[in-house]
């Protein structure tokens, strides 16, 4: 934020919280269900993925991690918080084509329209198939572009905003789609890849993606689950490099700071806001800063 803090979700809690450059925490809302994905939008109001809730379990080490779809869950939703009041207001619960079942990361293009992404939900014998979706603030409409993905998490644009890099979670893979109008990709449906991307990334060992960012270069900077680290892909799918990190989940990264190196990183399984300088600036965001 233009003052320095820093705004985060906290899914277990269902609140949203900002925190001081001193460390001091201060509740922004409390939209219940499980607070995902953040951004601000072009009115200068907070956008939030609210996937629904988990259930949670607790390792052997104490950390805190997603055990399935809430027992309380009633459905996913997209979310505007008014961030002088606190106010919350549901934006969406549908898309043109289904129920939201997990929304989990959003960004917002030049034009004001945002991307997010669908991630769909776990139950005991089944899992949803995820897609990634295109809206207006306004609430005119949201809109199915990308479908069917296994677990699409992250999602970004590249500095041209001509690729849409989404990142899937389960099979630890990077894909882009190319943009030819807002909300509108040039898909090729193949065998494999049936929803029309292009594949970049697919590291072996054991990894799963999470949330990402992208840098001023154009590279996608991915949070790193399961090995806890922060991966740089660039864009034609070479790791530039992978930043270990003190939790197995690491879940976001964004970029701050008056030279926009200053890099955040949430680390989901033991509750920290973790502060690094990053090589390279991050890129700008499209959004309303006041």
């Amino acid at each position: 934020m233009p003052d320095g803090s820093v705004i985060v979700v906290e899914i277990a809690a269902g609140r949203v919280t900002r925190i001081a450059q001193d460390g001091q925490k201060t509740v922004v809302a409390e939209p219940g269900g499980g607070p995902n994905g953040a951004a601000i939008g072009p009115d200068g109001a907070l956008y939030i993925c609210n996937n629904g809730g988990f259930n949670w379990r607790r390792d052997e080490a104490g950390g805190l991690h997603p055990a399935g779809q809430a027992s309380d869950y009633t459905g996913g939703r997209i979310e505007r918080i008014d961030l002088s009041t606190g106010s919350v207001e549901t934006l969406y619960t549908y898309s043109d084509k289904a129920q939201l079942k997990g929304p989990n990361d959003i960004i917002f293009d030049r034009q004001g329209g945002f991307w997010c992404t669908d991630h769909g939900k776990v139950r005991d014998r089944e899992q949803d198939r995820g897609a990634v979706l295109y809206g207006r603030i306004d609430g005119s409409g949201l809109t199915e572009v990308i479908f069917p993905m296994h677990g699409p998490n992250g999602v970004g644009l590249s500095p041209d905003e001509k690729t849409l890099w989404v990142a899937e979670t389960f099979t630890c893979r990077l894909w882009a789609f190319d943009v030819t109008a807002p909300g509108c990709i040039k898909a090729d449906p193949r065998p494999g890849a049936m929803h029309g991307g292009r594949l970049v990334g697919a590291p072996d060992g054991l990894r799963g993606f999470d949330s990402l960012a992208v840098d001023g270069d154009g590279n996608v900077c991915i949070g790193q689950i399961y090995t806890g680290a922060i991966l740089v892909v660039s864009p034609s799918g070479e790791i530039v490099d992978e930043i270990p990190m003190p939790d197995a989940f690491a879940t976001n990264i964004a970029f701050g700071g008056a030279d926009r190196r200053d890099a955040y990183v949430t680390l989901s399984s033991t509750g920290q806001l973790l502060k690094f300088r990053y090589d390279r600036p991050g890129l700008a965001l499209n959004e309303k800063r006041s």
